[in-house]
């Protein structure tokens, strides 16, 4: 597995969770895991610098979710 393909397993991983887990989070993200496939053809398009920053924004949210639901009385 490639650098590429591990990013995007990590990406979907997460997304999985929030879908999961956090319902009301997941609507906001306006995706579909699924789109988080990247074709062969395509990767050369899609950096992993872009990749690394959204699962870095994915983490975030999925921080402040968990914080903000323990701080929920």
């Amino acid at each position: 597995m490639n650098a590429l393909q591990k990013i995007v397993s990590e990406i979907n991983k997460i997304t999985l969770e929030i879908e999961e887990k956090y319902p009301e989070l997941y609507r906001t993200l306006n995706e579909n895991p699924i789109t988080l496939t990247v074709p062969k053809k395509h990767q050369e398009s899609v950096s992993i610098k872009d990749l690394t920053t959204y699962l870095e924004d994915l983490k975030i949210l999925l921080e402040e979710e968990i914080k903000n639901r323990k701080q929920q009385p």
